[in-house]
């Protein structure tokens, strides 16, 4: 039965929040970037296509996430979506691993597309973006950030995130 208003309806907790997506398998990304002498990354569930005309993709920073200055100060950022043998670099920039700012960056080989900032060379794939467009809602900030370059490495299956385990 619908209801008179649906914006009057009540939505569900944070707490809810979490297991209403588990039903979701997402890609796993780590999104980098590099200013004032900085490297910083932090791992990303949530980065999706917006528009292929320009081609820009979506995604959210929290705003407490320690990349997001560096990313406001440089415009740029890198998606970096892992393959399903990189565990092991989505528990570091995951923060699940006693390793901060440039030390994330201690396991696996890091280059550079047209932008600098930086990109995982095995990841199954790198998509190097400019900042378009930044708006803050609800202490979250969610960045359009326009595709520029790219680097696709032929390997295998991504890594996936689903029901609270990568896969």
């Amino acid at each position: 039965m619908a209801h008179d208003n649906p914006a009057d309806l009540p939505g569900i907790s944070p707490k809810q929040f979490w297991p209403a997506l588990a039903g979701r398998s997402c890609g796993v990304a780590v999104v980098t970037t590099q200013a004032l002498g900085q490297r910083a990354g932090f791992l990303a569930l949530s980065v999706t296509h917006f528009t292929a005309d320009p081609p820009t993709l979506m995604l959210s920073v929290g705003a407490s996430t320690s990349a997001l200055p560096l990313i406001q100060a440089s415009g740029v950022l890198a998606v970096n979506y892992l393959a399903q043998d990189q565990s092991e670099i989505a528990e570091i920039f995951g923060g699940k691993r006693d390793l901060r700012g440039d030390d994330r960056f201690s396991v696996g080989e890091w280059g550079q597309l047209k932008t600098g900032a930086p990109v995982l060379r095995q990841a199954v794939a790198s998509l190097d973006c400019v900042v378009a467009e930044m708006i803050e809602r609800f202490g979250t900030m969610l960045v359009l950030a326009r595709l520029v370059d790219f680097s696709d490495s032929g390997r295998g299956d991504p890594l996936t995130f689903f029901r609270g385990s990568y896969r």
